[in-house]
């Protein structure tokens, strides 16, 4: 490792990081779609791409108007349907 990335890798850790991290999967990161703040703002755009390519995948229909919240709970349930 680069003097620079081990000096950079020595800060993050002692004042914290955001994003990538060795550990993958932490339940105590995840937040249930339903408490989000802005759990009740229309779907992302990309959401509702992402949403529409599962639901065809899977033969399904669902509501254009769905929430930030309904949406990732369908993207979770399509995907898990999936593997």
């Amino acid at each position: 490792m680069s003097e620079f990335a081990s000096e950079t890798s020595q800060a993050a850790q002692e004042e914290g990081t955001i994003g990538a991290t060795t550990e993958t999967d932490n339940p105590a990161l995840e937040k249930d779609p339903s408490d989000w703040v802005s759990g009740e703002d229309p779907m992302t755009p990309s959401q509702k791409s992402y949403l529409d390519t599962l639901a065809k995948q899977a033969g399904e229909e669902l509501p254009a108007n769905l929430n930030k919240a309904e949406a990732s709970q369908h993207i979770d349930r399509l995907k898990s349907a999936q593997d």
